[in-house]
């Protein structure tokens, strides 16, 4: 069940996310297919998708942690709201939700790999659709970036 709210939580986040930045709804609709991927392999007990979602999301929250530093402006204004009632930016309010999402997501995903006992093989697979979605991802931030 874990899976599906995070997916669910995370394309949330890039929905708001492509409504306040029209510039980014290429980017978006093209990352969403990742999670759809997700969605549809590790319901099938894949270990493409649990690696698709273990890794994909560990990468996006690294990336927004340590180098773009939304998180930290997403819950600066998690906090403004809270105290005051009114938010400055929007933006990396989502980022801060897409990273729970991503959070639980990571959990969900590596517990259900882990628990199937996983050989040579899946590990494997595991880290070859990891690896292939990482490739799509930068991809797509290459190609459909806002210039």
């Amino acid at each position: 069940m874990s899976i599906p709210l995070g997916v669910g939580l995370f394309l949330f986040a890039l929905a708001g996310s492509a409504f306040l930045v029209p510039q980014l709804r290429v980017l978006h609709v093209l990352q969403a297919l990742i999670y759809v991927a997700i969605l549809v392999l590790a319901g099938r007990n894949s270990p493409w998708g649990f690696g698709i979602g273990v890794m994909v999301p560990t990468a996006w929250n690294c990336l927004n942690l340590f180098v773009t530093h939304l998180f930290q402006k997403g819950a600066v204004q998690f906090w403004s709201l809270a105290h005051t009632g009114h938010v400055g930016q929007r933006g990396p309010m989502l980022v801060l939700v897409g990273g729970v999402a991503h959070l639980l997501l990571i959990i969900a995903c590596l517990t259900a790999f882990l628990q199937q006992g996983p050989g040579e093989r899946q590990w494997g697979k595991f880290l070859g659709g990891g690896f292939l979605a990482l490739g799509y991802l930068v991809l797509i931030i290459a190609i459909a970036r806002p210039r």
